[in-house]
C-alpha cells in the first residue's frame, strides 16, 4: 500500500488517476484563497457602493443592493474564472498561470477539472459564456431600472440552479469519486460549500422575481380587464 501511494505523482483523487502531465503549484493554498477572496471582496464593497447611490436608478433597497452584489461577483467568477477554464482546460494541469494553479487547487475538491472531464468542460463554457455576461447585464438593467430586469434575473439564477444540480447530480451517480470524501477543506469547502451557494441563492431569487412578475402580470391583467369593461 504505501508502495502504491508513493507512485502516485499527483494530490488527487481517485488515487490511480492518470495525469501524465501534472506539474505541482508552487503558489500556496492560501495565496490563490486570497486573491479569490480579496477579489470578490472588493467587487461587493463596490457594487454596494454603486448601487447605494441616489443617481442608480432610484434608491435601492438593501435586499436588492446584495442581489445585485451577487450578480456582480457571479460576473467575475463566470466570466473571469471559469472562463479561463473553458479557454485552457487541455493544458491546465501542466500550466503554471495563476488561474491554473487556482484551477489545480480546486481539483483537490473535484478532479474532474484536471482530466477535462466532459461534462464539466460542457457546463463551464456554457456557465462562462453565458452566464458571465448575463450577470454583468442584470447589474446593468437593475441600475437603470430596465423592464426586463426580473427577466434577466430569473433567467440566470435559472440557468446557475441547473448546472450546480448537474454538477452535484452527476459526481453523486459517480460515487464522490473524484475527491477525498469527508475531508473539511477539500470535499465540504471546495466541493460542497464553494457550490452549493448556487443553489441556495438563485433558488431566493427565482422566488423573487416569481413575486415581482408574477404581480406585474396581476396588475397588466387587471389593467385590461377595466379596459374592456370601459369599451
Amino acid at each position: 500500500m504505501m508502495e502504491t501511494t508513493a507512485t502516485v505523482p499527483h494530490p488527487y483523487w481517485p488515487r490511480d488517476l492518470s495525469i501524465p502531465s501534472y506539474v505541482a503549484n508552487d503558489r500556496s493554498m492560501s495565496e490563490i484563497l486570497v486573491f479569490l477572496f480579496s477579489v470578490s471582496g472588493a467587487l461587493l464593497v463596490a457594487t454596494w457602493v454603486l448601487t447605494g447611490r441616489e443617481g442608480a436608478g432610484g434608491k435601492l433597497g438593501g435586499w436588492r443592493r446584495l442581489a445585485l452584489c451577487w450578480f456582480a461577483v457571479c460576473g467575475f467568477i463566470h466570466g473571469v474564472i471559469e472562463g479561463w477554464f473553458s479557454l485552457y482546460y487541455e493544458i491546465i494541469p501542466a500550466d503554471q498561470s495563476f488561474l491554473s494553479q487556482l484551477w489545480k487547487e480546486y481539483s483537490k475538491g473535484d478532479s474532474r477539472y484536471v482530466i477535462a472531464d466532459n461534462f464539466t468542460v460542457c457546463m463551464e463554457t456554457v456557465t462562462a459564456w453565458l452566464w458571465g455576461p448575463f450577470s454583468v447585464w442584470t447589474v446593468f438593467a437593475f441600475l437603470t431600472k430596465r423592464s426586463y430586469r426580473f427577466v434577466l434575473q430569473l433567467i440566470v439564477s435559472l440557468g446557475q440552479l441547473y448546472g450546480a444540480v448537474l454538477y452535484f447530480y452527476t459526481e453523486h451517480r459517480d460515487g464522490y469519486a473524484h475527491s477525498e470524501l469527508g475531508h473539511p477543506v477539500y470535499f465540504w469547502f471546495y466541493f460542497v460549500f464553494m457550490n452549493v451557494l448556487w443553489i441556495v441563492i438563485p433558488l431566493m431569487l427565482l422566488a423573487d422575481a416569481w413575486t415581482h412578475l408574477s404581480a406585474a402580470q396581476t396588475q397588466a391583467d387587471s389593467s385590461g380587464s377595466q379596459k374592456n369593461k370601459r369599451n
